[in-house]
């Protein structure tokens, strides 16, 4: 089957790959325009963009999937089916009329579950213990079209969201092209999403990325291993903010320290269990922190040159 494959970021990669080496011809990729990063700002192309131009493929880079030239020049390639991975744009009817499969979007969760921007960093910040990637045909609607295929997947305790979406990435490559041979093959045939359990997932902001001190233990570790490595978790210590690498709840401590008093939401003590801050339950022993314009660095050798006093907060 003749496809153009749509992917902006690295996670869309393993799935360029894999189609690629599947008996699909890609004749093109669509990918977001180049964009300024890192400090010099300068102009920067997609980790799919690199890929695609190093397999000698044409690259599309419209601003908007609506306008005519980009319309004319996806046509002009001709695509039978057009797989998406994270492309990071929404995409018109006259868009997803173009190729007669239509657009087949491989998404990072089990839907009708974390539809939207961010379902790996929702998933892991609600506690879900399963979750996997879906296939499914898009339509006007955000991630509510008929399903075509979906694969299941154990969250690890300790996984961080970066963790967890490397590995659907791979796994959701296999995947996007079994959906491909079926629906060539006549053997995948598009199902109706379920009305019931349908949740959403907005990107995650820089506000939801700040660590709560005042709720359970439990719920600040999924906080911060839902936020790394993007936003990055964050608190505030004397009036700077410092992020944090994921935390791990403590359930027991050494014996010297269980003779001091019960730590309150937001308090450290360093000593030899680590540097640990309270909670609303259990406090949570820091790993990595990253004060601002510093590097990231154990919190056991922040602590000896922060030196907190006793009783001292994050905010």
């Amino acid at each position: 089957m003749r496809i153009v494959f749509a992917g902006t970021p690295s996670p869309a990669l393993p799935s360029l790959e894999a189609l690629l080496a599947s008996r699909h011809e890609v004749a093109g990729v669509v990918s977001r325009p180049d964009a300024p990063a890192g400090r010099g700002r300068r102009a920067s192309r997609s980790p799919v963009t690199e890929r695609a131009l190093e397999a000698g493929l044409p690259v599309l880079q419209p601003h908007r999937a609506g306008e005519p030239a980009f319309l004319a020049a996806l046509a002009e390639l001709a695509p039978e089916c057009c797989p998406v991975v994270a492309y990071g744009a929404l995409l018109p009817p006259p868009a997803l009329a173009v190729p007669a499969r239509g657009w087949v979007n491989l998404h990072f969760s089990l839907l009708p579950a974390w539809r939207g921007a961010a379902p790996v960093q929702r998933a892991v910040m609600a506690g879900d213990d399963v979750t996997g990637a879906t296939t499914f045909l898009l339509e006007e609607g955000l991630d509510t079209g008929p399903v075509l295929g979906s694969m299941t997947t154990a969250i690890g305790p300790r996984e961080t969201a970066g963790d967890l979406l490397a590995r659907l990435a791979v796994d959701g490559a296999r995947l996007l092209v079994a959906t491909l041979d079926g629906l060539e093959d006549g053997a995948v045939v598009p199902q109706p999403q379920p009305a019931d359990g349908v949740s959403s997932a907005p990107k995650v902001t820089v506000e939801d990325a700040r660590v709560r001190w005042e709720e359970p233990a439990s719920a600040v570790d999924r906080r911060v291993r839902g936020c790394t490595p993007a936003p990055g978790a964050w608190t505030t210590w004397r009036g700077e903010r410092l992020k944090l690498g994921p935390v791990e709840p403590v359930l027991e401590v050494a014996a010297s320290e269980e003779e001091d008093a019960p730590l309150v939401p937001g308090e450290l003590r360093a000593g030899r269990d680590g540097v640990l801050v309270g909670t609303a339950t259990d406090p949570v022993r820091l790993g990595l922190v990253q004060p601002a314009g510093r590097r990231a660095m154990p919190a056991a050798d922040w602590a000896r040159g922060v030196r907190p006093q006793p009783g001292e907060r994050f905010a």
